[in-house]
């Protein structure tokens, strides 16, 4: 009789990870009682099994950051395509969080939306003439701070002066959407551009005054100001004031900005919404290598 060598991964997890086995009889179970074919059952099985060797732990005792690192991940492999493993993989998870009763956990997992279009992005050369174009300094210092900071619309008007901080260098944006506050960078460049705008401007409490003394500027005249100046450049794609903020995190992702950290700068709830970004953002595939050889500078000419 010939001696099996080798493991299905199935079986590797019900070896090395604790209570998987369990877990493996429980799915069948499930399966079997809800009509669902084998192939489902192998799928769903096969991918708790990977993400368990992965972490050397059921999904369960898996935290929600790890399991979302995990999947950004997956998302982001070039060889899967159109994110079947990403896909499979948020299956596999919902189904076994709501087979343990952990419902709240299945729920928080990525939704998977059919046909979502992806945000149309603006590139370094048509911003920078966006940005060029409009006559008003207000007008440029305005559509320049949505993209320095990826604001929305209605956080731009909502800025106080008392709101940017020169000294710690950061934007205080208050209240905005889920009602939550948070801080993002100030840049260099953009510190010049408010201080110059302010010493032409004169602006009362409101960073952007609206054409009443003391009132607020409306997000309607926001969007105005972007059409306007969008029919006076060379840019043909269909973009909006929203497509600023797009850039924005798209460009931040391009530049080694960890998900989850674009995801608090962007003020989303889920990260969800920031993986979108993923399939737009052109990023650089990192070798492998020590990071000792970039401490010393090794390989640079």
């Amino acid at each position: 009789m010939r001696q099996k060598t080798s493991f299905t991964i199935v079986e590797r997890a019900i070896i090395a990870v604790p209570g998987f086995e369990k877990v493996a009889e429980k799915l069948s179970q499930q399966v079997t009682l809800r009509g669902q074919s084998k192939s489902t059952l192998n799928n769903y099985i096969r991918r708790i099994a990977l993400i368990s060797l992965h972490f050397n732990r059921l999904p369960h005792e898996i935290s929600e950051d790890e399991i979302n690192e995990y999947l950004v991940g997956l998302a982001r492999d070039p060889k899967s395509p159109s994110r079947s493993s990403f896909k499979h993989m948020v299956y596999g998870l919902r189904y076994y969080y709501r087979l343990l009763g952990m419902n709240k956990k299945a729920i928080a997992l990525p939704s998977l939306r059919r046909d979502t279009k992806l945000p149309v992005i603006l590139n370094r050369s048509e911003l920078k003439e966006l940005f060029a174009t409009p006559k008003l300094l207000k007008h440029r210092i305005v559509l320049t701070l949505i993209y320095s900071a990826g604001l929305r619309g209605q956080e731009v008007i909502n800025l106080k002066l008392s709101d940017i901080d020169y000294e710690r260098m950061t934007i205080h944006i208050r209240q905005s959407k889920y009602k939550k506050d948070r801080i993002v960078p100030l840049s260099i460049a953009m510190a010049k551009g408010l201080k110059t705008y302010l010493q032409a401007e004169h602006p009362q409490d409101w960073l952007f005054n609206g054409k009443e003394l003391g009132s607020q500027y409306s997000t309607r005249g926001l969007s105005w100001v972007m059409r306007e100046t969008l029919k006076k450049t060379s840019i043909t794609k269909k973009v909006n004031l929203h497509s600023l903020r797009h850039a924005y995190a798209t460009h931040l992702l391009e530049e080694g900005v960890n998900i989850v950290t674009l995801k608090e700068l962007l003020g989303h709830s889920q990260i969800t919404t920031t993986m979108i970004y993923l399939h737009v953002a052109q990023c650089k595939l990192i070798k492998p290598h020590s990071p000792i050889d970039s401490l010393y500078n090794c390989g640079k000419k």
